[in-house]
């Protein structure tokens, strides 16, 4: 039987991100990583959806190719992983581990900390389709 708990989310996640290449693993290592059930109504709004199941991750911060030396952090680069929208999804595909399905969402939302677009990840990733 596959375990969904938080716990193994988390474990993945920290996993995926310590499994990173250098220098990636180095500016990774200073993001939060946070598994929540749920993203909220803000985040949703944030991104323009409304349906929570179409939101698996969100990366809030500014992506290291925008950040500047003289800017003051107001809060810590957050890759948030939202667990009931990851497993809606594996359930409906039925053709990904789960574990592999968490490790993508992981990537992703740490390639928009790393400067990349949606656009510029759908190039090089065909996951989605």
């Amino acid at each position: 039987m596959t375990d969904t708990s938080t716990r193994h989310f988390e474990t993945v996640a920290r996993r995926t991100v310590t499994g990173l290449p250098e220098p990636f693993r180095r500016h990774a290592a200073e993001v939060a990583l946070v598994v929540a059930e749920w993203p909220d109504e803000a985040m949703l709004a944030d991104v323009g959806l409304h349906e929570p199941l179409d939101l698996t991750g969100l990366y809030e911060g500014v992506p290291l190719t925008e950040k500047s030396v003289w800017d003051s952090p107001m809060q810590p680069d957050t890759v948030w992983l939202f667990r009931q929208p990851i497993l809606a999804e594996w359930r409906d595909r039925g053709n990904v581990a789960l574990d592999d399905l968490i490790a993508h969402v992981v990537i992703h939302e740490f390639a928009h900390h790393f400067g990349w677009s949606d656009d510029d990840i759908a190039a090089i990733d065909p996951w989605w389709e």
